[in-house]
């Protein structure tokens, strides 16, 4: 599969289940070099597109195109090899394989299954350790999964996703569950990650702005299907624009490039 400056392109997404419209309209479209932020409240949507994006589900109506394989002509199945999805969901999935190490798992992501059951090759072993250094957890390639602090779990999941040298990697709230100090740990790791040469174009889906690093470039904030704003992070991570996403009146700083948010007022105040 050729590399592609086209990463994502949706044109008028149109998505129904049981009558409920959940996306209307949607267009989007993310060029290499750009990382993106998907943010907006529970059901907004932003699973339903993710989805979409990975072939799990089809729109009603509309364009998917992603990384230049234009969805209904494409092979999907294989598509997916060039994509990593890392979601907290993965967790769960290792719970019945609590006897596994952090080594093994980061190895599955080549053949993106749960648990190694195809031959590996020494130059596997060595991706994957190079991998858990990347993350600075390669202390921890010998430990079985089940022992590992959540923070570490995360690290390792996405050095996971990273085995098959995909093109895109969705990060689907990967910061959820996670103490302050794990969460920048785990941040701090994600904005290395970006500076790293030819590597993947990054979704960051999450509620939090604070979350958006530096070198996440743009922004997208979608309502109950609807796209409420794209762009540039500074053009649209505004307070009107997160107000109107959100529905709390908040306050929005930017610090060292990364933006901070408060809630200005309760939502619900008891009246007397």
């Amino acid at each position: 599969m050729s590399r592609t400056k086209s990463i994502i392109s949706l044109k008028n997404i149109i998505w129904k289940r049981n009558g409920k419209l959940l996306l209307d309209g949607v267009s989007w479209e993310v060029q290499k070099g750009e990382h993106w932020a998907l943010l907006g409240l529970n059901g907004s949507g932003k699973t339903s597109l993710l989805k979409m994006i990975a072939g799990y589900q089809w729109p009603n109506s509309g364009e998917v195109s992603v990384l230049g394989n234009l969805f209904g002509k494409t092979n999907i199945p294989e598509l997916r090899k060039s994509i990593g999805w890392v979601s907290s969901s993965l967790d769960q999935e290792y719970q019945s394989r609590p006897n596994d190490t952090a080594l093994e798992v980061v190895l599955s992501g080549k053949f993106a299954s749960i648990g190694l059951y195809e031959e590996i090759t020494e130059d596997d072993v060595k991706k994957a350790k190079a991998l858990l250094d990347q993350f600075r957890i390669q202390l921890l390639s010998n430990q079985f999964i089940h022992t590992l602090s959540q923070g570490e779990k995360r690290k390792v999941m996405i050095a996971r996703a990273l085995m098959s040298s995909p093109q895109l990697l969705i990060l689907d709230e990967p910061c959820n569950g996670l103490d302050i100090y794990s969460k920048e740990e785990l941040l701090a790791s994600i904005e290395d990650m970006t500076a790293a040469p030819n590597g993947p174009t990054i979704l960051y889906v999450t509620h939090h702005i604070e979350e958006i690093v530096p070198s996440i470039t743009h922004a997208m904030l979608i309502n109950s299907g609807n796209v409420m704003d794209k762009g540039e992070k500074r053009d649209v991570l505004t307070e009107t624009l997160l107000e109107k996403t959100f529905r709390v009146p908040v306050k929005v700083e930017w610090e060292n490039e990364r933006p901070w948010i408060r809630i200005k007022s309760l939502l619900f105040s008891e009246k007397k």
